[in-house]
């Protein structure tokens, strides 16, 4: 039987049970943590770090959670707009004039995180290495036509989006991306979430395990990867090294909770504030309700965030998840090494984990 540590609150027992089940099952190694109104009321971990089964997921293990990354760029985003430095509804060329080349100057900053922008993948060939040339990237998706009319089309931006938040972001403030998270959102909540992954923290990766099987993609349109990245690139240390706002972010679920609780909280947890409960409620402002032609299945963005009725929430290729309920102050995220690939939208692991934790706050 697999050893299941970490606390977990009396009243969210069920949380524990399935998460032990699922680490019986399909996972290997994981982690799950629940917070409500900044208590974080579910710290889990167990199971293996690596595919062999020899090393132990630990506390502080720490995996790459793929698109789970793109709720720490929104949040960067909302919190530079909080603060009056960042106009959702404004053109991004007002920032980054060179964006507005090839007729892109309605392309809005709301646009960008809601995946209507037009720039679900780069035009020109790219090669894997050149997702670590940040320059590059963003010159590329600045030179390029959009494919569609800004606002109308939702084609899931899957590395872009990153590239285009996080040029504005730099534009801005002079820092890169994952510079700013980690001095204004990481390091004030002293979360252990990297947007680039310093070398000392390399032990304490848990490289990827690729998903056994991976489906046809299917939907009204296939929108090919530009470039195609295989879930071994994750294990690299060019990706760990390079700033990659999308996909190349590392935590563990304690640390996603830790970040995602101030979205939650009205954007002040444990004794921190980000950005005001009003700047928090623009992450709930819907931007598309429709098919999305790259996802092939009907999606609600708002601004960086899924929506489900008032939930924001997204999750990783592979399985990792982070969902955030501002009604109810409440905060679920896993993350795991063994991805599965069941469809675009995910599969049951995290949903279970989610079922239970709202089961036992009713």
């Amino acid at each position: 039987m697999v050893e299941v540590r970490g606390t977990c609150g009396e009243r969210f027992e069920a949380v524990r049970e399935v998460f032990a089940a699922s680490l019986e099952g399909e996972d290997v190694g994981a982690s799950v943590a629940v917070d409500v109104g900044g208590e974080a009321v579910v710290d889990l971990w167990g199971g293996y770090a690596d595919e062999a089964r020899a090393v132990p997921w630990e506390r502080d293990t720490i995996v790459n959670v793929w698109s789970s990354t793109k709720t720490m760029s929104a949040l960067c985003a909302l919190v530079l707009a909080d603060r009056g430095e960042l106009d959702l509804d404004a053109p991004v060329a007002r920032y980054w004039p060179e964006f507005a080349a090839e007729g892109k100057g309605g392309v809005l900053v709301r646009h960008v995180l809601s995946h209507t922008a037009g720039l679900p993948a780069w035009t020109e060939p790219m090669a894997l290495e050149d997702l670590y040339d940040r320059e590059l990237a963003t010159e590329r998706l600045a030179a390029q036509k959009g494919r569609a009319e800004p606002g109308t089309e939702a084609a899931y931006h899957s590395i872009t989006q990153g590239y285009l938040v996080g040029e504005v972001i730099r534009r801005i403030t002079g820092r890169t991306h994952g510079e700013f998270f980690a001095e204004e959102v990481a390091g004030p909540l002293g979360a252990d979430f990297h947007i680039g992954l310093p070398a000392e923290h390399d032990h304490r990766v848990a490289p990827v395990i690729p998903p056994p099987h991976v489906p046809p993609r299917t939907g009204p349109e296939v929108i090919e990867p530009n470039p195609l990245v295989p879930a071994e690139a994750a294990n690299t240390e060019a990706w760990r090294r390079a700033e990659i706002p999308s996909v190349g972010g590392h935590g563990n679920a304690r640390s996603m909770a830790a970040v995602q609780s101030v979205l939650a909280c009205g954007g002040e947890v444990r004794g921190v504030r980000l950005l005001s409960a009003a700047g928090c409620e623009r992450a709930r402002e819907e931007q598309f309700a429709g098919p999305d032609v790259a996802l092939g299945a009907p999606v609600r963005w708002g601004m960086g965030y899924g929506l489900n009725g008032g939930v924001c929430s997204w999750g990783g290729w592979g399985g990792s998840m982070v969902l955030v309920d501002l009604d109810k102050r409440l905060t679920v995220a896993y993350a795991m090494n063994q991805m599965l690939d069941k469809g675009t939208m995910g599969d049951e692991r995290a949903l279970g984990l989610v079922m239970a934790a709202y089961g036992a706050l009713a």
